[in-house]
């Protein structure tokens, strides 16, 4: 992000109302390579090619935050493979962690792996070194450390249904597991922060929290979430789930988090309400249904329904109801542009 970016999106957390609205949304593997025209192959192993596609997108749309901008990312393989999870790897498809456990009870022998020497996390590193300057010469810096959240990982390492039925069946197990990826994501966390000191930001990921019941919630991912959101003392807050919402919503302002990137499925009147209205909403345009599938006119049309219901306009940036999907065109995003300005 640019140093105006940065102070624009501070001046929102603090409820100023922006004109136009701020509109951001967060690229990275999904859309990014194919947008770019290059392989999904080529923009994780070609760390130039993963440049100059997070450097075409900045410069196309100047007025769009990229969140949280040049990300580093092998995909869902990331964290996983410190854990020893074996990543599957296609030209034109997203990889793919395999599973450490056969059952929950090895969890007990599982260690906390070093984010400095550990699986991808040194390769995350070293991108981002190689192209600090390079960042920097364009006005972009780096502002967030990343990381998919304790259950996200726990599932790829547990199996994602195995996991959930051990919050019945084995939950000292579940929570022994999530312990020790929290341990870790704050370990990854830090290390991040140590090594771009311009870091002031944390984004964290987290699709699983949306498959929960309140009860659950609060046992299993409410504790363990509140440790990571508190592990750093920075500015930005970001919390991105966008499978059901409305269970964690209430918790986020507990949990530390000022930014929120949610399901299409619930709205910003919606949400408002029940982040009492103290919480950055990160939305909440359809991400597949009307930015990547809809026509320009429909895109802005989608942009007017969800300001309209919203009759304080403090606190939003103008995002997809969730991360940006394969095949959103150029001109979809410029309807976003025009349609908010």
């Amino acid at each position: 992000m640019t140093g105006e970016q940065w102070e624009k999106l501070l001046a929102v957390i603090k409820g100023e109302v922006l004109d136009p609205l701020p509109v951001g949304f967060i690229i990275d593997s999904p859309w990014l390579p194919g947008w770019a025209g290059m392989s999904i192959m080529d923009y994780f192993s070609s760390e130039q090619m993963w440049f100059e596609a997070n450097l075409k997108a900045v410069r196309q749309f100047p007025d769009v935050m990229f969140l949280p901008g040049f990300w580093a990312e092998f995909g869902m393989c990331t964290e996983p493979s410190a854990f020893g999870s074996k990543c599957r790897w296609a030209e034109n498809d997203l990889p793919f962690a395999e599973k450490v456990f056969t059952e929950i009870q090895q969890v007990h022998s599982l260690s906390k792996p070093n984010p400095k020497t550990d699986g991808l996390l040194p390769f995350v590193l070293n991108r981002l070194k190689h192209f600090q300057s390079q960042m920097e010469g364009e006005g972009h810096y780096i502002k967030f450390a990343v990381s998919r959240g304790p259950l996200n990982i726990a599932t790829f390492l547990a199996d994602t249904t195995e996991f959930l039925i051990a919050f019945r069946s084995n939950p000292d197990e579940a929570k022994k597991l999530l312990e020790t990826v929290t341990d870790f994501i704050i370990d990854w966390l830090k290390v991040q922060a140590e090594t771009f000191t311009s870091t002031d930001g944390i984004l964290i990921l987290d699709d699983i929290v949306g498959f929960l019941g309140e009860d659950d919630f609060r046992q299993f991912a409410l504790p363990y979430l509140s440790r990571i959101f508190d592990s750093l003392d920075v500015a930005v807050k970001f919390f991105h789930n966008d499978a059901g919402g409305l269970v964690c919503a209430p918790y986020l302002p507990q949990i530390g988090v000022n930014m929120y990137n949610f399901s299409s499925e619930h709205t910003l009147v919606e949400m408002k309400k029940l982040t009492d209205n103290s919480v950055v909403l990160v939305g909440n345009i359809p991400p597949r249904d009307v930015l990547a599938a809809g026509t320009p006119e429909q895109v802005q049309s989608a942009v007017k329904a969800a300001l309209d219901l919203v009759s304080d306009k403090s606190r939003i940036i103008i995002s997809a109801g969730g991360g940006m999907s394969s095949g959103v065109s150029t001109e979809n995003i410029e309807a976003v542009l025009s349609a908010v300005k």
